[in-house]
């Protein structure tokens, strides 16, 4: 029987009724108990790393995480985390960068209702991620609502629905319904390298939803906080205002300053392309980061995952623009 860590970060898959509503209590076991045949699919073992509400994640516990699932690949055939489903998108797709080829699974799961509650669907899940944990396949995924979705590519989409998350611009990995398991396309993973663990993080990124009538000092105070990147959500393909209240001048003292600036679209999907209209060009051409078809948790986690590895803009940019983990589309 295949080995399998079971990692618990609390969520609302381990959370009971409070004083001040839900939160995080049951341990690791108790999800377990609720799931009995997973007793005939593998041995687990379980790691109780973190016991918070997702919405409480940091970049630092993603190290954590990271530095937790990697070190357990070399003595287990997979891994399985237990997370909140609010940032569970955006751990996944740090994760991504973090686990440079990697050749087992690292699987995140958790539930829209606990476990223990009337019609909950944390038992399927659960039983759902270990499945695909067990079927060798390398790399980092959400397992949720009987969809198998490459980490980077994930968004929460829903706040009640059991198919919380969505694959942006990417196909589905697979479907998993009561542990079989149908590939759209089977993921093979890096064909070279070896599994390195590169944690490097810079956690000061800010994300800035444009709407009719931002004011341009908003962008001042991206600067005076410290920030180092910013990930800017534009109109549509991608843009940005150059009349009336003009961004264009505050965008371009932030690159001067030396932040990286990226832009992308609010759609979810269809992603973003500032070459198409006038308000995406003179944006672009103020040397901003263009994002292609990048979901936004794996947009803003892999700015903070590229300001890491370098100070340099070029450098940060070449990363950007380079493929890690699925993120983003290869053309050519």
């Amino acid at each position: 029987m295949k080995k399998i860590l079971f990692i618990t970060t609390g969520g609302t898959i381990a959370s009971s009724p409070g004083e001040e509503g839900l939160a995080p209590a049951q341990t690791g076991e108790d999800l377990l108990r609720a799931v009995p045949q997973l007793d005939r699919l593998c041995h687990i073992s379980i790691c109780p790393l973190l016991n918070i509400d997702s919405s409480n994640m940091q970049p630092e516990n993603w190290v954590t995480i990271a530095e937790t699932a990697f070190t357990a690949l070399d003595d287990y055939d997979g891994v399985v985390i237990a997370h909140g489903t609010d940032t569970m998108a955006y751990t996944a797709s740090a994760l991504s960068f973090m686990l440079q080829n990697i050749k087992k699974p690292v699987i995140l799961t958790g539930s829209q209702i606990p476990m223990g509650e009337a019609g909950s669907d944390a038992p399927r899940n659960i039983y759902d991620a270990f499945c695909v944990a067990c079927d060798n396949i390398p790399g980092v995924y959400i397992v949720f609502g009987g969809k198998v979705i490459r980490g980077c590519r994930a968004s929460k989409i829903h706040t009640t629905d059991f198919q919380a998350f969505a694959s942006i611009n990417c196909p589905d990995v697979a479907t998993v319904d009561s542990g079989h398991i149908a590939y759209q396309q089977r993921p093979t993973g890096a064909t070279t390298g070896s599994p390195s663990l590169n944690t490097s993080l810079c956690p000061h990124v800010a994300l800035l939803k444009l709407i009719p009538g931002t004011r341009p000092e908003l962008l001042d105070a991206v600067k005076k906080l410290g920030y180092r990147g910013l990930v800017i959500e534009g109109f549509g393909f991608g843009g940005v205002p150059f009349q009336g209240r003009n961004l264009i001048p505050k965008v371009q003292e932030l690159l001067a300053a030396g932040l990286a600036v990226a832009i992308t679209t609010q759609c979810l999907w269809g992603g973003s392309d500032l070459t198409v209209y006038e308000v995406g060009q003179k944006a672009l051409k103020t040397g901003v980061i263009p994002t292609s078809d990048m979901a936004t948790e794996a947009l803003v986690t892999k700015l903070m995952w590229a300001l890491g590895q370098s100070d340099d803009l070029a450098e940060v940019t070449r990363i950007m623009h380079t493929n890690y983990a699925g993120e983003i589309k290869v053309t050519g």
